[in-house]
């Protein structure tokens, strides 16, 4: 793998798309469902950083260290794309292993329940696994992210460590760094359980 190229992952629920500028609007309505940007134990760009951020993420996609995606709801009755809900990525990578991290995640408050987070952990891990070869993919969170430790727990990644004073926040605060993983042979099991889920929720018509 010499590069991992933009490319639009479309699922159940929910379809990634290759961030670009011309979803600024719709990333600021996303971010400004729930006030994101003031959670404190995670990181998201507040509506007047958005701008720099899509730049930000781009020019990483550049050097090849990421490939950031748009997210947007499908709708259920047609099946076309939606509302955006939020950004995701492959970050991290290392096109020798290959390996990624799926991580900078964030998705607005209204589609907590709607199917989109285990529908696009199923997209970047179907992707990861089966048509980019990796060994291994990688989650990090911060260790007073409890939601987010036990989403990560939840779709059957193991946790490998934490680094401890790994990182600062935006002021400065020193943080814990929890480390997780799937490998390749835990893949089909970690597949099979995702799309159970998917299957069980569409069943009783609910999102999660």
């Amino acid at each position: 793998m010499d590069r991992i190229q933009p490319l639009t992952l479309t699922g159940q629920y929910v379809v990634l798309e290759p961030l670009c500028q011309d979803h600024h609007d719709g990333l600021v309505d996303a971010v400004r469902d729930g006030d994101l940007w003031k959670l404190w134990y995670t990181s998201v760009p507040a509506p007047e950083a958005m701008a720099a951020e899509i730049d930000r993420r781009l020019a990483l996609q550049e050097n090849g260290s990421m490939l950031p995606f748009t997210t947007r709801l499908l709708d259920p009755a047609t099946g076309a794309p939606g509302r955006v809900i939020g950004m995701t990525t492959y970050m991290n990578i290392d096109a020798a292993t290959p390996r990624v991290e799926i991580g900078s995640t964030w998705n607005a408050a209204s589609a907590h329940g709607s199917g989109s987070n285990p529908d696009s952990k199923l997209l970047l891990l179907r992707h990861a696994f089966e048509t980019l070869g990796c060994p291994a993919v990688e989650f990090r969170t911060q260790w007073l992210n409890h939601q987010s430790r036990e989403a990560i727990a939840r779709l059957g990644a193991k946790q490998d460590g934490v680094l401890r004073s790994h990182t600062r926040t935006a002021d400065g605060v020193l943080r814990d760094t929890v480390v997780f993983s799937i490998l390749e042979q835990e893949w089909p099991m970690v597949r099979s359980a995702l799309e159970f889920r998917l299957a069980k929720r569409r069943e009783r018509g609910l999102g999660e």
